[in-house]
């Protein structure tokens, strides 16, 4: 190869190297603006509330049993003692519904926006008790206790009324803490006596308007559960373990329907293992919602678009090396350089205007900003209006195709390897009659006229 080529060459690859460095630097800042971001919404959430989970209704029915055992006294005569032992037996609902109408809320902090939500649910149900409440033995040897319905909510912050159950003609007053440990914070409500003599059925249904940040979740506990969700939130991340049998989603918000049974979730089973373990985790687990947290923000856009930046600096530079080539004017690496340090403060600009004016004017303005600069540079570099227009275009074209890459999450390996594989084959075509060992020995260089043919310089 050509010395003076090998030198250009290397200069080159040099300079892409070096210009890793505010690529890196610029990578930094984004991370570190973004944690500042997460900060702040913590903060904001830390003051409000957090994400909330609906764990429940409950129905738990305190018990006492005398438990009696023969023994046998120091002279050999047995007699029998008593003892009384206490528990809890806890039913799931047989039916479960939730209607909720959810609205959302931005509250700012210096440059920075959390989104609450306010969501007003309509809960009812049914509980089912059999007949002994389901013990089989010894049913005579059990006095039972007030129950209580009991409702797990994740941060109890929260609550924004007062709660009410309606079981029938009453209207029960809720009270604060769950009294059940491995449930959690929350809610319960005391509930007439039950003696189990009798199959019994109890209907409820209570209003719950509560506050949360990022994410409402439920946990499906009826045997039947049909939950029913209402937004005025457009971009909805649905989340859990189980995805909405209907949904329709549009600019105005979302509506979003589940249905559930025991079957789907087992979670009857799960409730055996958690009282027989004390581990819960399993039965919390089986939860869904939605979540309003901004799938894709500024940040995360931004992190893409600098992924790309190393290739549109090789496609800058490889534009520069094909037109020395091909026209025969040298460039000095020096006016490479500041041509890949313009292309990687793009980046730098894209983050900070899209703090304050949204991603998508963010770009059209940085990228315009980049190509009126690089075009104008350009013309001066290459000595040439018409070739500086040229280039600019082509920034602008390339800008464009990025902007494309980012929107088409789905398709941006697809679209990236077709625009490589293209500029490969532009690339290979102009050049396929080219000396390369010529370059720089005065030896004439051909290339590619529009009609095809051979033309010498």
């Amino acid at each position: 190869m050509n010395r003076s080529l090998a030198i250009k060459l290397g200069a080159i690859a040099l300079l892409m190297l070096l210009l890793l460095v505010p690529l890196m630097m610029i990578d930094g800042v984004i991370s570190e603006r973004q944690r500042l971001r997460d900060g702040v919404l913590e903060d904001i959430a830390r003051s409000s509330s957090y994400s909330q989970q609906l764990n429940g209704p409950l129905l738990v029915v305190p018990y006492r049993q005398t438990v009696r055992e023969w023994k046998t006294d120091a002279k050999g005569e047995r007699y029998q003692q008593t003892s009384e032992v206490s528990g809890r037996l806890y039913f799931l609902p047989e039916r479960f519904e939730l209607d909720g109408k959810v609205q959302t809320e931005l509250r700012a902090r210096g440059i920075y926006e959390a989104r609450l939500f306010h969501a007003n649910n309509q809960i009812s149900g049914s509980f089912a008790l059999p007949l002994q409440l389901g013990i089989t033995e010894d049913f005579a040897d059990y006095r039972f206790d007030e129950p209580y319905l009991a409702l797990g909510i994740s941060d109890i912050r929260g609550i924004e009324n007062a709660l009410t159950l309606h079981v029938g003609s009453q209207n029960l007053e809720f009270r604060p803490g769950t009294q059940v440990s491995w449930l959690g914070d929350g809610v319960h409500v005391n509930l007439p006596r039950v003696d189990g003599r009798e199959e019994q059925h109890i209907e409820f249904d209570f209003d719950l308007a509560l506050q949360g940040t990022g994410q409402l979740q439920v946990l499906p506990v009826g045997k039947t559960s049909n939950i029913h969700l209402a937004a005025d939130w457009p971009n909805p991340s649905f989340i859990g373990n189980y995805l909405p049998v209907r949904r329709e989603v549009t600019d105005q918000g979302f509506n979003a329907h589940w249905q559930t049974s025991f079957f789907s979730t087992n979670l009857s089973e799960a409730l055996n293992n958690c009282l027989a373990t004390t581990h819960c985790d399993g039965f919390k687990s089986r939860s869904f919602g939605v979540s309003f947290i901004e799938p894709v923000d500024q940040y995360l856009k931004s992190d893409r678009a600098i992924k790309y930046a190393l290739l549109f600096i090789a496609l800058t530079f490889a534009g520069f090396f094909l037109f020395e080539v091909l026209k025969r004017l040298a460039v000095h690496p020096v006016q490479y350089a500041l041509v890949g340090v313009a292309l990687a403060v793009f980046y730098l600009l894209l983050l900070s205007l899209s703090e304050h004016l949204g991603f998508g004017l963010a770009y059209l303005l940085s990228a315009g900003a980049c190509v009126a600069l690089l075009g104008f540079y350009v013309c001066h570099v290459l000595r040439s209006l018409t070739h500086g227009l040229g280039f600019g275009i082509g920034f602008a074209a390339l800008y464009g195709l990025l902007y494309g890459l980012l929107s088409a999450e789905d398709y941006a390996l697809l679209m990236g390897s077709l625009l490589l594989f293209s500029l490969l084959g532009v690339f290979m075509v102009l050049t396929r009659k080219l000396d390369w060992y010529g370059i720089g020995q005065g030896k004439p260089v051909e290339a590619l006229n529009v009609d095809g043919g051979a033309v010498h310089e």
